[in-house]
């Protein structure tokens, strides 16, 4: 996508207005237009599967696999699943009141839509990262405006290009751009913005969306470590950890950053990981159409430079590179410190440290040390081995003995904690971040004279039964006869002996 197909930055405001014009109307409130929307958002997936994939391998060289397993298959489980369960999520919620003043009234919550929403997508999961949230914004009843990122260009122009022919352009628009597209969107008032992306802009959304008092949902990143101890099953690790590493070429969020590895697994290990690339790679992976590539040159030069700084020889596995094909071989770099050039910033691709430690109470300290990480992995035989990593820890989320399968897990929300992020979404979560839960209450004009005594002039009397009203009954048989009894025989002199009385009533 060259910057002539860009959005123009003129009618950025007018897109945003539109759509609130037609929030205002009510159209994206009809439970039915939504499910008819979600259902639209799969045939866009079903019927363009192809062109996806052609799109994804142009930007990321993603195999078919890693784009229906990774991109458009979630995207499809997440309608489904809202369809399915709309009618419920929608319903009001009644609640248990707790004040006997208003023991005789209605209250409960009502599901609303926010109003007029913005996405902005990230490029390493494209289609993912940008629609899973939106599926949950349709369901919510909202308006969206989707912002795909401009560094996965093929991708972002397909979707700018076809997403509209599915979905009602009334309700949904997208506009595509860099950095200055950008801000002038975030220069517009939404009702809530999800961003996904690194921290840094994360900041910027965060501080664009207080001056319109908007509320955010950050999904970010962060150094994500895997702990490998002393009885963990070393074929299985090798297996599972060196698929979720170089999964999308290590361009994921939640891939695991650093190793954590007890030294009496170290050796195995690291000959497990070499017969498992070779496994899944062969011997060289520049040849290999299951590996994929870096996205961008900026983001291979930054790479590159992390391996330029590394001690030649703790590259124990891969190091080859070709800037001309975005290739970097999957590299594990071993052993090194807490301290090393490595471990300074998130690393977002196919490089993988491993610091040997001499007990998991020192892996502990080693990540307790950083900000809490978006995904913390432990591979593990006993329980109370992984729980009490689990206990000294703080992460956005948690899997034992594997690599990214959590975020398939519809059941679980996924989200950060901190540094990786704010809220949660996947699943019904998904549909609870886009909406307003507006408390409701519907009193009881039967009620009136009890709620009277709440009315001036106060008297002895008042004041009795609202004790009663406002803390309830105490405990004890004793205490609560002798509490009625003063109920009692204040509510008979404030109803038919004070001048005040509501006798008439």
């Amino acid at each position: 996508m060259t910057g002539t197909t860009y959005t123009s930055i003129d009618t950025i405001p007018s897109i945003v207005n539109t759509l609130r014009m037609q929030f205002n109307t009510g159209l994206t409130k009809d439970i039915q237009f939504r499910k008819e929307q979600l259902k639209n958002l799969i045939r866009f997936c079903n019927e363009n599967n192809d062109a996806l994939c052609k799109a994804l391998w142009s930007d990321l060289r993603k195999h078919v696999i890693e784009c229906d397993v990774g991109e458009i298959s979630p995207i499809v489980d997440e309608c489904q699943f809202m369809i399915k369960n709309l009618d419920k999520f929608c319903k009001p919620v009644h609640t248990n009141k707790r004040f006997l003043m208003n023991a005789t009234d209605k209250t409960y919550t009502r599901k609303e839509a926010k109003g007029v929403v913005l996405v902005i997508g990230a490029w390493n999961y494209p289609v993912n990262l940008l629609l899973m949230p939106v599926v949950g914004a349709i369901a919510a009843g909202n308006c969206v405006l989707l912002k795909p990122s401009e560094v996965s260009r093929h991708t972002a122009e397909f979707i700018a290009t076809v997403l509209p022919k599915y979905l009602d352009p009334r309700a949904y628009a997208v506009v595509t751009g860099g950095v200055p597209e950008t801000t002038s969107l975030l220069e517009n008032r939404f009702d809530h913005i999800f961003y996904t992306g690194n921290g840094q802009v994360g900041k910027i959304v965060m501080t664009a969306a207080a001056k319109h008092l908007t509320p955010v949902t950050l999904e970010l990143g962060g150094k994500s470590p895997a702990f490998i101890t002393e009885d963990a099953d070393v074929n299985i690790t090798a297996h599972r950890l060196m698929w979720g590493k170089f999964f999308n070429n290590g361009q994921t969020c939640v891939a695991p950053d650093y190793v954590l590895c007890h030294k009496s697994k170290l050796e195995p290990l690291l000959k497990a990981f070499q017969d498992t690339l070779i496994e899944y790679y062969g011997k060289d992976p520049h040849i290999s159409e299951s590996y994929g590539r870096i996205v961008s040159t900026r983001q291979f030069d930054r790479l590159k430079e992390l391996l330029d700084n590394c001690d030649p020889s703790t590259v124990v596995i891969g190091g080859q590179t070709d800037r001309e094909d975005l290739y970097i071989a999957p590299t594990i770099v071993s052993p090194i410190t807490p301290e090393h050039v490595l471990m300074q910033e998130e690393i977002f691709g196919p490089i993988l440290p491993i610091i040997p430690v001499d007990n998991m109470d020192e892996a502990i300290n080693i990540v307790n040390n950083r900000d809490h990480p978006l995904a913390l992995y432990v591979f593990a035989s006993a329980k109370y081995k992984y729980n009490k990593i689990l206990d000294k820890t703080s992460s956005g989320g948690v899997l034992i003995n594997d690599i990214l399968m959590h975020l398939q897990e519809l059941s679980l929300p996924f989200g950060g904690v901190g540094p990786s992020g704010s809220g949660s979404y996947h699943g019904e979560k998904s549909f609870d971040i886009f909406t307003h839960s507006r408390s409701t209450m519907v009193k009881d004009l039967m009620a009136e004279p009890i709620a009277a005594c709440r009315y001036p002039p106060y008297n002895e009397d008042k004041e009795k039964m609202l004790k009663v009203l406002v803390y309830g009954f105490p405990t004890g048989i004793g205490a609560k006869f002798s509490t009625l009894g003063s109920f009692c025989g204040a509510f008979w002199n404030f109803m038919f002996k004070k001048p005040e009385s509501y006798s008439k009533l």
